[in-house]
């Protein structure tokens, strides 16, 4: 039985029970096991009626929600490769993506984004909206609900599912193609590692997500949600999350690393305000807690730790969710301090490792025996391993098929079986892996966002003719900074970003900058024999300017 499969079975034998739901202005909205089901036959009905066919392309770009979940279904029960893409995406962007993936229809989840869509590409394949697709035209809810379900379409475990852009280090998007087989394996890996984590229970799972669907790790817990015994609750306004989130209380549910980082300072912050007495005991509590860690802790530690249990602890975790058992964090670097809070708090995270081409993941923490600033064990079947130059190396039935139309790019990564990852990392005797940085230039912003940095270089050194070289910065930060050299004014500078920031998506906007009058160069250190960027060098030589940058900017 493959995952889709399961996930069918799984929707029938929930039948009245809830299996998905949103938060809609403060309500939730809910859809059983047969609901879902048929919304998913109402997609195929429409998917039949244009003439797809299995293999063909097509793009779902959409925000979470309970159809775009059942148009995925009915995309793969009827063999199409499913493109996902990021509704904030900049539009010329996603044109870019989709004339590479040549779909026979795009879905769209408005006609206002129909309409960019149409400005970009006015020849564009047929575009279609959520509405069209479930609001009745050439087949209602009542023909979708009276019909008899079609059977799945049979599949090979090397058949194409899904085509999930990334970006690389040139900055133009590569389609990493997932394949059934790819699927099978991860979920299972997946369904199993949960199991441990909640052990035995007669009630479903209650699992928070406000992460995109369209990207690898987040559609792989969808997959997994709707493959359990679970209920799962889709967010629909990030300004509204605290809220929403307490409406859904989680069992656990899926962060980037910025989240994290917010939520901690959030409660501290909160401390701080409720008076001397508690931000007094709090701290005595906190250093308690990390020297305890580091095998330091006195006579003393145990008594606050304590008292921290008894005064401090429980009023948080009632807040963050009185059922919370954990909190599954991956797509970035957690910094282990953050982990180590979240901890002490009575909440354990769950780091996982991966890239979109092997199926989101290769590591996942085991709920028993987690360690602090690891990402845990490979995943079962995975084999890892670190090349001469310290990269990580992996093979395994996770590991993509190809990126699609790229032959070359698809040789470089599968090299002797083995794809290489671009990341440096090392494992210890207990087989915990620790991800230590990254061998390509790649930009992983803490909110999990990839950021190709030369092609925004290049675009500011135009603007900027006066400069001598950009130098992009954000590496595990939660927004970009930029180091220019030459003679240049701060006015200018003000104004190219200005001009730049208009045109790029929210998350390679850059929010502050530094002039340096004397250039990289191959004598100071910053530069290769060839010319390139030394960018850790760089970071490091800039450390206290960089950190400048950003203490201002969240200011």
């Amino acid at each position: 039985m493959n995952f889709l499969e399961t996930i069918f079975r799984n929707l029938s034998h929930a039948g009245p029970r809830p299996v998905l739901q949103e938060v809609r202005d403060g309500r939730i909205l809910a859809v059983t096991g047969a609901q879902l089901l048929s919304s998913i036959q109402q997609a195929r009905i429409f998917l039949n009626q244009t003439g797809l066919q299995k293999g063909d392309r097509s793009v779902l770009l959409a925000p979470n929600s309970i159809r775009w979940t059942a148009l995925d279904l009915a995309m793969m029960a009827e063999g199409l490769i499913v493109v996902p893409l990021y509704v904030r995406q900049a539009p010329v962007e996603l044109v870019a993506m989709m004339q590479d993936a040549s779909p026979k229809l795009i879905c769209c989840g408005d006609s206002i984004l129909r309409e960019s869509l149409v400005q970009h590409w006015p020849n564009s394949p047929p575009l279609v909206c959520l509405d069209e697709i479930f609001g009745g035209k050439g087949a209602g809810p009542e023909q979708a609900a009276n019909s008899v379900f079609a059977p799945l379409l049979p599949l090979a475990d090397t058949d194409p599912m899904a085509i999930i852009y990334t970006s690389g280090t040139s900055g133009k998007s590569k389609g990493v193609v997932l394949t059934v087989g790819n699927l099978n394996h991860m979920l299972r890996c997946t369904t199993a590692r949960l199991d441990l984590l909640m052990g035995p229970q007669t009630e479903p799972d209650r699992v928070f997500h406000y992460l995109p669907c369209c990207f690898a790790g987040s559609w792989i817990l969808l997959l997994t949600c709707l493959s359990r015994n679970s209920v799962l609750t889709l967010s629909t306004d990030l300004a509204r999350l605290a809220e929403e989130m307490r409406l859904a209380a989680p069992n656990y549910f899926l962060n980037v690393p910025v989240l994290l980082d917010r939520l901690r300072a959030g409660i501290e912050t909160q401390l701080q305000q409720k008076g001397a007495s508690i931000a007094w005991l709090f701290d005595k509590v906190k250093s308690a807690w990390f020297r305890r860690q580091q095998a330091e802790a006195g006579l003393f530690d145990f008594l606050w730790l304590a008292l921290g249990k008894a005064l401090i602890f429980p009023p948080i975790r009632r807040r963050l969710g009185p059922d919370l058992k954990a909190l599954i964090c991956g797509s970035a670097p957690l910094a282990k301090e953050t982990q180590l809070f979240f901890h002490m708090l009575g909440v354990p995270v769950l780091q996982v490792y991966g890239l979109t081409e092997t199926t989101a993941i290769c590591t996942m923490d085991h709920p028993q025996r987690i360690e602090p600033g690891y990402v845990g064990p490979a995943i079962d079947g995975l084999e890892m391993r670190l090349s001469e130059n310290g990269e990580i190396l992996v093979r395994g039935p996770n590991v993509f098929q190809e990126y699609w139309n790229k032959p070359q790019a698809t040789a470089e990564a599968l090299r002797d079986g083995w794809f290489h990852t671009g990341d440096q990392g090392e494992v210890n005797a207990s087989g915990n892996w620790r991800i230590s940085g990254r061998i390509k230039n790649l930009i992983i912003l803490n909110s999990g966002h990839n950021v190709a940095p030369e092609p925004i270089e290049e675009t500011l050194l135009q603007e900027l003719p006066a400069a001598q070289q950009v130098a992009l910065i954000g590496n595990g930060r939660s927004f970009l900074t930029v180091i220019i050299t030459g003679n240049v004014t701060y006015h200018q500078v003000e104004s190219a970003l200005e001009q730049l920031n208009e045109h790029l998506p929210h998350y390679k906007r850059i929010r502050a900058f530094h002039i340096s009058s004397e250039p990289f160069t191959i004598e100071n250190g910053l530069l290769t024999a060839n010319g390139k960027f030394k960018r850790e060098t760089i970071v490091e030589r800039f450390r206290e300017r960089i950190e400048e940058l950003y203490c201002k900017a969240k200011a």
